[in-house]
């Protein structure tokens, strides 16, 4: 068996981004950014009040009382052509640039105006309520590298930039395909030995999860010839491929068999030291370089195998400069128990923060990897490493799987 870290690193080893595109800066929250991006300007550009109020020399307010003489009103856009001398201020609005001569900004809710006269019962320092320039962003500094994800906030970074477009990742396609003799994808009456097919609306809801473009290519059944020219048509036309079942030591499991026939340099069919998802098998497909996982069937293992190989290697696809969940060590509830078997255990648990301020496994959920059901509920996986028994208090590692849900407090 290879170790869960050596077959990792095998796959993500010969993954690489899909080609960049440019699109419109309005088109690209959530794409991971391709190229660096500096700022062409100073933001703000000039000193401005952060305040409705009164601009004004601070050194008038020393005393902790000034009454001055209002000289002049300025708004947001607009500009005053005058000089501030001592004992004079400026009515200002927020944004407004500050006239020359003041250093200061006093908010309208502490001064009291009078007809042309206003009065500031506090002492006010230079910069008070000032924006000054290149507060937010300087000329040339860096905003985003290649593998950042723009946010809403980014979009608005750009644009203020004067940035039109930007060289982004387009989000991968990526196929899956289910096979076997044995999976139906109908919702009618199921025939003796016939079973319905979880794996692939699963596979094709985690892809959409994981920012990626998900495709439904349908069954196929399990000869050499059709997995072999399903898998064939669509690494032409997709990013990636996924598959589920066929990967395993079955007279019928084709699905190791075709990759190694499309791929006979550049396929590997894998026995994995995890459980669930032992078998696994994975080539790089193509004169564009397509990677193709093959997953077990067992629709746990599928999921574990799919967070351990596809999710970090779609979002290298993608771009993304990280890869992995958010995981941290979590404190047992309950006594864990595992066998010794040379495998890492990865269990579906559900997590939250408890009273002490720390994350606790709550649950542990049923372990066989036919229980989908389950396992459903669950918001992590915890690795388990290979010891016979962990006790009530003791921590494990936990990779995060449903973010949102683990803030509640048991």
């Amino acid at each position: 068996m290879m170790d869960l870290a050596e077959a990792r690193e095998l796959v993500l080893s010969r993954v690489r981004p899909v080609e960049p595109a440019t699109l419109p800066v309005a088109q690209v929250r959530g794409r991971v950014v391709a190229q660096r991006v500096v700022a062409r300007e100073n933001i703000p550009g000039f000193v401005n009040s952060s305040m409705d109020g009164f601009a004004v020399r601070a050194s008038d307010t020393l005393g902790g009382a000034a009454r001055l003489r209002v000289v002049d009103a300025v708004l947001a856009g607009a500009t005053s052509s005058l000089v501030v001398e001592s004992g004079q201020a400026v009515r200002i609005m927020t944004g407004a640039p500050l006239p020359a001569g003041t250093d200061a900004v006093c908010m309208v809710e502490e001064a009291l105006l009078e007809g042309t006269e206003v009065t500031i019962n506090r002492v006010l320092q230079p910069g008070d309520y000032v924006r000054q320039i290149g507060d937010d962003t300087r000329e040339g500094q860096e905003l985003f590298v290649p593998g950042d994800v723009v946010s809403a906030s980014g979009v608005g970074v750009l644009a203020g930039q004067g940035v039109t477009s930007l060289e982004v990742y387009p989000r991968p396609r990526v196929g899956v395909l289910s096979t076997g003799d044995e999976v139906v994808d109908h919702g009618g009456p199921l025939a003796a030995g016939q079973i319905r097919d979880l794996n692939r609306p699963m596979l094709l809801a985690l892809i959409e999860e994981s920012g990626c473009v998900a495709v439904d290519l349908g069954l196929a059944r399990d000869t050499r010839e059709e997995i072999t020219r399903a898998i064939s048509l669509a690494v032409g036309d997709f990013d990636a491929v996924v598959t589920t079942g066929g990967v395993s030591v079955g007279d019928v499991d084709f699905v190791k068999v075709a990759l190694a026939d499309l791929a006979p340099d550049a396929a590997f069919s894998l026995r994995v030291a995890m459980k669930p998802g032992k078998p696994f098998a994975f080539a790089v497909v193509g004169p564009r370089a397509v990677p193709v996982f093959g997953l077990p069937g067992n629709p746990v293992s599928t999921r574990v195998s799919f967070e351990m190989f596809v999710r970090p290697a779609l979002r290298r696809r993608a771009g993304y400069a990280t890869l992995e969940r958010l995981s941290f060590h979590a404190v047992l509830d309950e006594p864990l128990e595992r066998a010794l078997d040379g495998k890492v255990h990865l269990l579906h648990v559900s997590v939250a923060w408890g009273v002490d301020g720390r994350p606790h496994v709550l649950d542990i959920a049923r372990r066989d990897s036919h229980l989908l059901h389950a396992v459903s509920r669950a918001n992590a996986l915890a690795v388990v490493p290979e010891v016979g028994r962990l006790e009530t208090g003791s921590t494990v590692r936990v990779i995060v799987l449903d973010t949102d849900s683990v803030g509640a407090t048991p």
